[in-house]
């Protein structure tokens, strides 16, 4: 399972710590988990799963189920959201994109655009 989820740190651009930071999983855990002395228990997994986006199966497999759901049920929020992740800039807001309609992120892409640009929105 650690293997899955350094190489999920890896592809999403993240350290082990700011994961530490946006769930609540303690560093030590993690460190435990790392070295092989226990066993990470299912609602840490569940965190760690929807903190990247996977399911508990693939965090722990590398394998999504046969039937995957879709992540986000719009399909345009799902292009949207890509386009926050695949962004350095926006990648931020990549996590509270799930339950935000299209609108909502095109609105939140461009005020952060326009910050990063060092333009003013009033």
């Amino acid at each position: 399972m650690y293997e899955i989820f350094e190489r999920l740190c890896r592809e999403r651009g993240v350290t082990a710590y700011r994961v530490s930071e946006a769930t609540g999983i303690k560093t030590s855990s993690l460190s435990g988990w790392k070295a092989g002395k226990f066993t990470p228990k299912q609602d840490k997994l569940k965190k760690i799963a929807d903190y990247f986006g996977v399911s508990i199966e693939y965090l722990m497999t590398g394998e999504e189920p046969e039937e995957k759901e879709g992540y986000y049920v719009n399909p345009e929020t799902a292009d949207m959201a890509q386009e926050l992740y695949d962004n350095k800039d926006l990648r931020l807001l990549f996590d509270a994109s799930r339950n935000a309609t299209p609108e909502q992120l095109r609105l939140i892409r461009d005020l952060v655009l326009q910050m990063t640009k060092g333009n003013r929105v009033d």
